[in-house]
């Protein structure tokens, strides 16, 4: 009875935090619009990608964007670091103007990728692996220590072990 408990809990999915997003499964697909085309998140797949929900309101969500420029600039073309905001359009987009800020931002005015994604708190950060599937979760601040780790275990450059997400409640 014990060793169909113990198995039993092996196979329960670790939680993200995000009520609709898994581990090891690839997160809902959103188009990212830039000036010269239109990309899709499934598109970046072959590279870690880091996702961040964020608002210009909220302190920590911009304290966190210098750790992802820096990780943009510290992991290269290893990475694609992709930014969503659900304020007014033009808002987030004048913050990045303003800070010289280049990753890319996706306008999600109606908040529609947030629905899907399940997101009420910001800032909300996925790292997901090559594969495209999601390895990391934070839900709350993280430092770029949490960020780096969280990236070099999507590249296979660290332990794999349980997911560890952080998750403020």
């Amino acid at each position: 009875m014990l060793a169909a408990l113990v198995l039993a809990a092996l196979t329960v999915p670790a939680q993200t935090g995000l009520a609709t997003i898994q581990y090891d499964a690839p997160p809902p697909n959103f188009a990212i619009e830039t000036a010269r085309k239109t990309t899709y998140l499934s598109d970046l797949r072959g590279r870690v990608v880091v996702v961040d929900f964020w608002a210009t309101w909220c302190d920590v969500c911009t304290a966190e964007l210098h750790d992802f420029v820096r990780a943009a600039d510290v992991f290269g073309k290893s990475i694609a670091v992709v930014t969503v905001s659900d304020e007014v359009p033009g808002v987030a987009s004048s913050y990045f103007q303003t800070w010289n800020i280049t990753l890319p931002l996706v306008e999600d005015e109606q908040g529609a990728i947030f629905r899907i994604y399940s997101v009420s708190k910001i800032p909300v950060t996925l790292v997901l692996d090559p594969a495209g599937a999601v390895s990391y979760v934070s839900v709350g601040g993280l430092s770029w220590q949490e960020l780096a780790q969280a990236i070099d275990r999507a590249q296979g450059n660290a332990p794999a072990g349980t997911h560890a997400a952080g998750v403020l409640q």
